[in-house]
């Protein structure tokens, strides 16, 4: 993630860069030299990490609108001309999408097509990476890991909506952005997913991070909803050095073994619970308890979920640095930092960011 590699001097088009993880990404993405357009809805929480990291000042261009508003987000790409596409803006909360499941799909399904319809429109060969979830894949009920070939699917509009925007992908591929003629289009299209992903900066509503954070600061116990679930945590810098090293290879040597899905996970054996999240959090605090909140009646989320990470360690420099309770102690240490010192939330993750760049090369 340093500033020599293909990435420094690109023109670099994100979405949802008012986001959490948009956020880190265009603090990475600067640190690589590269020139940045973002394009959003104003930062989604309050506090955000956008603002308090005044990640404003690293975008080149500043777009405040909605992936769905076809002709201005077509006229953003094709003024920043992009050598590099990466779609994160979405509806990111699996609990919102049961409360207003029309607006999840609309923005995760319809707007991820406009996303895709304004790079076929700007006609400019570019790398085009779109973001969708772990939660994309059709649920294993014996809990083996998803890999890339598993079909698309979900159980909830949330993970509905990110299985639709993976087909929306592919039947563009198909049509418009086929590997078999990269040549003639000069556009590599791959979808990426991630897992839970966890560090400092996310205030986003009915995470657990989130949840945690609020009540230790007040000095309450810690409402943990689902203690046994199982989730593929890891820290945000995990995921976006994947998707770099992906954007990485695709501009080093264009080529339609790129143009695919890919696993972006945790080590497998890693596996930690909700519980077991909590107590480490607690414990990298210094105080506070949880308690169990389960509710029978709530709506069903899956409860073990693991992707396998294979392809990507096998076909590109990446590979995970973190294991969770470490992913999970650094988050803490910058909510607690933050605390303390709310002005200094961009020094925090740039001294994340370099500790993690330390950990490719102890």
């Amino acid at each position: 993630m340093a500033s020599a590699g293909p990435l420094c001097g690109k023109r670099v088009f994100v979405t949802g860069h008012t986001g959490f993880k948009g956020s880190w990404l265009v603090m990475l993405l600067q640190r690589a030299g590269a020139h940045v357009t973002g394009y959003s809805l104003a930062p989604p929480t309050n506090p955000s990490l956008f603002d308090a990291a005044a990640v404003r000042e690293l975008v080149e261009s500043h777009h405040e609108a909605d992936i769905r508003d076809t002709a201005r987000l077509a006229a953003a790409v094709k003024a920043a001309q992009p050598d590099v596409v990466m779609h994160l803006a979405a509806q990111p909360l699996v609990r919102l999408s049961h409360r207003d499941p029309l607006e999840t799909f609309s923005t995760n399904v319809v707007g991820t097509a406009s996303v895709l319809d304004a790079v076929r429109h700007a006609g400019k060969p570019c790398v085009l990476i779109v973001v969708t979830s772990d939660k994309c894949y059709e649920p294993h009920d014996d809990g083996r890991p998803h890999d890339e070939s598993d079909p698309m699917g979900g159980r909830d509009p949330y993970s509905a909506s990110k299985g639709a925007a993976e087909l929306v992908a592919a039947a563009y591929r198909r049509s418009f952005f086929s590997p078999d003629r990269l040549a003639e289009h000069g556009v590599q299209l791959a979808t990426v997913r991630a897992g839970n992903v966890i560090g400092g900066g996310d205030w986003a509503e009915d995470r657990i991070v989130t949840d945690i954070v609020r009540h230790l600061v007040a000095g309450k116990p810690v409402p943990v909803r689902n203690p046994a679930a199982i989730r593929p945590w890891q820290h945000v810098l995990e995921p976006l050095s994947g998707y770099l090293a992906l954007a990485d290879a695709m501009l080093r040597q264009p080529d339609p073994r790129w143009c695919t899905g890919w696993n972006f996970g945790p080590a497998a054996g890693t596996d930690v619970t909700v519980r077991e999240l909590a107590e480490i959090f607690i414990d990298a605090w210094g105080s506070g308890s949880w308690q169990d909140v389960h509710d029978p009646r709530a709506p069903l989320e899956t409860h073990v979920l693991r992707l396998a990470i294979d392809k990507a360690v096998a076909d590109l420099p990446w590979r995970p640095r973190l294991d969770a309770p470490e992913a999970i102690r650094r988050t803490a240490a910058w909510f607690r930092a933050f605390a303390s010192a709310p002005t200094d939330a961009r020094s925090l993750c740039m001294a994340d960011i370099d500790r993690y760049d330390s950990d490719a090369n102890p």
